[in-house]
């Protein structure tokens, strides 16, 4: 007779943290800084095996730049990128500010994430595509040539909006600055993002691609599609995740994360990958160098897991007390990207606190100088949207005469 077998039994992950307890960051498999190796660009997919499960960190606890992942860069560039985190965090708070005055109609922060747009934004040479999720706008705000004026009144839906009331708040498109239109249907722009490095290498171009997705959006098939084609092809584009343990409502691991990381997904597609501190501005200037010198020397597509935190709600319309502690934010054991940074320009001579107060009250005052000026032109609460008429505009060479009729029956 043959022994009874146990019934069987569905898992379900659980988030390591509930409203009124504290989480428990033990799963994160954190590696001291410095002690993970750089292996050679030139190295091939499986040999990055283990760097898929470690983290490249950089900065130590005192703010000292260590390891071989610590890159030679000048101060100058480390200031800059400071003051866009910073300038970020800033304009991401008026936003919010201004949502909460019905001014807007939604919004989505990216507090904690700053250091990952900014840095990598570094690394990208004019003429590279990003094709981002809603929470990239440290992209943008990093550039001189894009206005925040601009921005502010895309966010508003005002007459200025550039994209004349056809994209949701946050969701910008700048062709010249490099910056696909945000899609709201998750996990859309990773296989558009392969095809376009894809076509970049038939033209024998010299430009590379940088996909953006989040642990959640991870879980869906073009994720999955990206990779392989991404593979395949040796499509020369940098597949970034962005790991701030939650979805809308969901922790990471139930989108796959609790047994595995999600860097290593890539080295089973033979992808090279790594695992990186998403809240490190040198480690992720580094790794996002090192994934563009592969991309742009025919050696393929690197993945690269970026390990942050989402520090305030998914958007304005969620309320994160929900679902999760209160104090994550400020338990996060991988700390503020902007307070490291800072730390690290400090300990090097190359900022002090006064300087950083003095930056601050600059970029508030030109944030809010920009944000005036955008309400110039309108605001949600005042009316002032784009013509009924710019519906008809721009997607058409020649208008129909079935939108004529409809265009003089609407009036406009």
């Amino acid at each position: 007779m043959s022994q009874q077998q146990a019934a069987l039994r569905l898992h379900v992950p659980e988030p390591s943290g509930r409203p009124g307890c504290e989480t428990d960051f033990s799963y994160l498999h954190l590696s001291p800084a410095g002690a993970v190796r750089r292996p050679p660009v030139e190295s091939a997919p499986f040999d990055t095996a283990d760097l898929a499960f470690g983290l490249i960190r950089v900065l130590d606890e005192q703010g000292n730049a260590v390891g071989p992942w610590a890159p030679q860069v000048e101060p100058a560039r480390l200031r800059k990128g400071l003051r866009a985190m910073m300038k970020t965090r800033t304009f991401d708070s008026r936003m919010l500010i201004a949502q909460r005055q019905r001014k807007l109609s939604f919004y989505m922060q990216s507090l904690g994430e700053e250091a990952i747009g900014t840095a990598q934004a570094q690394a990208l040479q004019p003429g590279d595509m990003c094709f981002p999720t809603y929470r990239q706008q440290s992209l943008l705000l990093s550039r001189d040539d894009v206005p925040m004026v601009e921005l502010i009144c895309q966010l508003m839906s005002n007459a200025r909006d550039p994209l004349k009331g056809r994209q949701l708040p946050v969701m910008y498109s700048y062709k010249r600055a490099g910056f696909f239109s945000i899609s709201g249907n998750l996990a859309t722009q990773f296989i558009q993002a392969v095809g376009w490095a894809m076509a970049s290498a038939i033209k024998g171009d010299t430009k590379i691609a940088s996909a953006w997705i989040g642990d959640g959006a991870t879980a869906e098939a073009d994720f999955h599609t990206a990779l392989t084609f991404a593979h395949v092809y040796r499509a020369p584009v940098i597949l970034n995740v962005v790991n701030n343990q939650w979805a809308i409502s969901t922790f990471q691991a139930i989108a796959g994360g609790e047994a595995t990381t999600f860097a290593a997904r890539g080295v089973g597609c033979g992808i090279a990958s790594l695992r990186v501190d998403g809240n490190d501005f040198l480690a992720v200037y580094a790794a996002s160098m090192w994934a563009a010198e592969r991309a742009r020397s025919n050696l393929g597509p690197t993945l690269i897991e970026w390990v942050t935190y989402r520090g305030g709600p998914h958007s304005t319309s969620d309320d994160p007390s929900k679902y999760r502690p209160a104090d994550d934010w400020q338990r996060f054991p991988l700390g503020d990207p902007i307070a490291r940074l800072k730390q690290h320009l400090i300990g090097i001579g190359e900022w002090s606190d006064a300087q950083h107060a003095q930056a601050q009250q600059e970029l508030e005052a030109e944030v809010i100088a920009a944000q005036k000026e955008a309400e110039t032109y309108g605001t949600l609460l005042d009316g002032h949207i784009a013509s009924p008429a710019t519906m008809f505009e721009d997607v058409y060479k020649d208008m129909p005469e079935h939108l004529r009729v409809q265009r003089q029956q609407l009036g406009v």
